[in-house]
């Protein structure tokens, strides 16, 4: 293929995944994937700040795995302090789907705590993905101060991120349980629940630690 041909397919792939119709933007986004152009990459990535369709999204982050992480991760880096949520969002995904460790510092606090809950539970996600061997506990104790935040999909998504660190949140996890906030305690309770009976449900281990909250179980009313 001649570089005029190459360049050709860039534009023509470029206007697929900008296309109005969304199952356009989706063949376009698995033919990008399934024969990567690294000129592509950056297409791809500003899709992903501005797609409105889940699964084109999941296909664009499914395209950009298919690339060099070295070609990949700067781009996606830039993204993550995007001012646009979606593009944090979509940018720590796809970091957690890399999974190239070297992004770990992007992974702060502050998005962490992100105000907007999409970006958080994304950055939850990326972070007990790419947290370095032995940082488990510290990152337990971050992810902590978000206990009792939000609906039930972000506690569900903040406890399944704590359980995915192992033992070393189970301290953390006590210390949340004695928390002067009702919600905080609950969801400590029911996440050390969940660890341990993963197969119970979320759902019954929230009700349960409810219970027993109110029934002043769980630890002291304050510290």
């Amino acid at each position: 293929m001649t570089r005029a041909e190459e360049d050709t397919d860039t534009v023509r792939a470029l206007r697929g995944l900008a296309h109005d119709d969304p199952s356009v933007r989706l063949r376009a986004a698995l033919a990008v994937g399934t024969s990567p152009r690294p000129g592509l990459v950056g297409g791809l990535v500003e899709r992903c700040a501005v797609e409105p369709e889940f699964l084109v999204r999941e296909m664009l982050t499914w395209a950009l795995t298919r690339y060099e992480a070295a070609v990949t991760v700067p781009l996606l880096l830039g993204e993550v302090r995007s001012e646009r949520a979606q593009a944090r969002s979509q940018a720590l995904h796809t970091l957690s789907k890399i999974g190239d460790r070297r992004a770990w510092p992007a992974v702060t606090p502050a998005l962490l705590a992100d105000a907007d809950e999409e970006v958080a539970r994304s950055a939850w996600r990326a972070a007990v993905v790419l947290v370095p061997e032995g940082g488990e506990r510290e990152l337990a104790v971050v992810l902590a101060t978000q206990l009792g935040r939000g609906g039930h999909g972000t506690r569900l998504s903040l406890s399944r991120a704590l359980t995915a660190l192992g033992e070393a949140m189970l301290p953390v996890l006590a210390t949340a349980a004695t928390d002067r906030d009702p919600r905080v305690r609950a969801h400590a309770l029911a996440t050390e629940r969940l660890w341990h009976d993963p197969d119970a449900g979320f759902e019954s281990a929230i009700e349960e630690a409810k219970r027993t909250v109110a029934l002043g179980g769980g630890g002291r009313e304050g510290r």
